[in-house]
C-alpha cells in the first residue's frame, strides 16, 4: 500500500495531521501498537521538521508486510552539517518557532531511536530527503 501527504512549510496548525491520519490506517492494519507508537513518533519529528525548516514537503509511505518505509522530500534550505544536526540540542530553529514550543534539536535523535534504518540526504539552499524503515515482523 502506498500513501502520500502534502506539507505545507510554516502551516504549524496542520503539523501532526498527516502522522495522526497513518496512524488511523496503522491501527486499522493491526499493527502491533508498540510498533505503531515507534513508527507515529518518527513520523511526526520528521513531519514537524519539514513544518518548521521547510517551504513544503511531501511524504511518501509504503507499506508491506514486512516494513514501513517513509521517504520526507522537502523544499528548503537543507543542512549543513547533518552530523551535528544529529546531536541532541542542536537547533537552527528560528525563536518565531521555538516560542511556540518546537525546535528543542531532538526531531533527529527522536526518529533515530524509533526506526530500524535510517538515511539523511541534503543540499544546502535546496532541500532535504529522510528516508526510514520500521520492521514489522
Amino acid at each position: 500500500m502506498h500513501f502520500e501527504y502534502q506539507v505545507d512549510g510554516g502551516n504549524f496548525s496542520n503539523a501532526g495531521v498527516a502522522s495522526s491520519q497513518f496512524k488511523k490506517i496503522l491501527k486499522q492494519l493491526n499493527v502491533d501498537p508498540g510498533l505503531i507508537k515507534r513508527i507515529v513518533v518518527a513520523l511526526y519529528e520528521a513531519e514537524v521538521n519539514i513544518v518548521a525548516h521547510a517551504y513544503r514537503g511531501i511524504i511518501k509511505i509504503d507499506v508491506n508486510i514486512d516494513k514501513v518505509r517513509i521517504a520526507l522530500i522537502d523544499e528548503g534550505p537543507g543542512i549543513p552539517d547533518i552530523s551535528k544536526a544529529m546531536e541532541a540540542g542542536f537547533s537552527t530553529a528560528s525563536p518565531k518557532v521555538r516560542e511556540m514550543g518546537f525546535g528543542a534539536g531532538m526531531g533527529l535523535q527522536n526518529i533515530r531511536n524509533n526506526v530500524d534504518q535510517l538515511d539523511i540526504e541534503s543540499v544546502v539552499g535546496k532541500g532535504t530527503k529522510v528516508e526510514f524503515e520500521v520492521n514489522l515482523g
